[in-house]
C-alpha cells in the first residue's frame, strides 16, 4: 500500500486536534472501526484522547433497550469506537440546564450528562430529532498515539462543517473531505482498497 500513498502524496494539513475537532480518515484505511470515518474530539490533552466515529449507524435503537421508549420515534444508535462497547454514550445540543452533569465540547455540543434528565426530556414529548446522537463505545488514544497516527497521515484534522448530529455513511466522509478543499478532494475518488482497483 505504501507505493500508493506515494503515488497519491497523502499528506496532513498541520491543523492540531483539539476538543471540539474533528478527525478525517486518509481514503486508504483498512480499520474496520475507521475506515471511512469522522470522529469528533470530546476530549484532547497530554494524557490522550477520546472521541466517537460520527457515521457508523448500527442496527440498533435506543428503543430496543428501554421499554419506555417502545412507542416512541426509533432513536438510532452510532458505533462510537472499540472502547467500552458495552455502554451507550451519547453527545446532544441541550446544554447542562436541561441536562445536568453535560459537558461543552463547543459552542453547541455536549456530551452525555445525566441520563434521566435526557429520558425525562424525551418522555415529556420533547423531540430530540438532530438534538441528541448515541454511540456505543467510544475511540481512545493513549499519550502521544493519536499524535503518531497524525504525524502518519492516517488523519486530517478538521472542524465541523456540517451538522454532526445527521452524520450518516460514507456521504459524510466525502462532505468532511470537500470541506477541506484544494487537494483533498481527490480523496473522494480514491478506492478503499487500491489493490482491488
Amino acid at each position: 500500500m505504501t507505493q500508493y500513498k506515494d503515488i497519491f502524496q497523502i499528506t496532513h494539513n498541520d491543523l492540531l486536534p483539539a476538543k471540539g475537532s474533528v478527525l478525517i480518515s486518509e481514503p486508504f484505511m483498512q480499520d474496520a472501526y475507521f475506515q471511512r470515518s469522522v470522529v469528533l474530539l470530546i476530549e484532547h490533552n497530554e494524557n490522550g484522547s477520546m472521541g466517537f466515529v460520527l457515521n457508523k449507524k448500527l442496527d440498533l435503537v435506543v428503543n430496543d433497550f428501554f421499554s419506555d421508549f417502545e412507542d416512541f420515534p426509533k432513536m438510532s444508535i452510532y458505533l462510537g469506537g472499540p472502547v467500552r462497547s458495552d455502554r451507550l454514550f451519547f453527545i446532544h445540543t441541550l446544554g447542562d440546564l436541561i441536562i445536568p452533569n453535560a459537558e461543552k465540547i463547543s459552542e453547541n455540543v455536549y456530551f452525555d450528562g445525566e441520563f434521566d434528565a435526557l429520558k425525562r426530556y424525551i418522555m415529556h414529548g420533547h423531540s430530540i430529532e438532530g438534538k441528541v446522537k448515541f454511540f456505543l463505545g467510544y475511540s481512545g488514544w493513549t499519550q502521544d498515539q493519536l499524535a503518531n497516527e497524525i504525524e502518519r497521515n492516517s488523519w486530517v484534522v478538521s472542524h465541523v462543517y456540517e451538522s454532526l448530529f445527521k452524520a450518516d455513511g460514507e456521504e459524510f466522509w466525502k462532505n468532511s473531505i470537500i470541506s477541506l478543499g484544494g487537494k483533498y478532494k481527490t480523496w473522494i475518488n480514491y478506492p478503499k482498497d487500491p489493490y482491488c482497483n
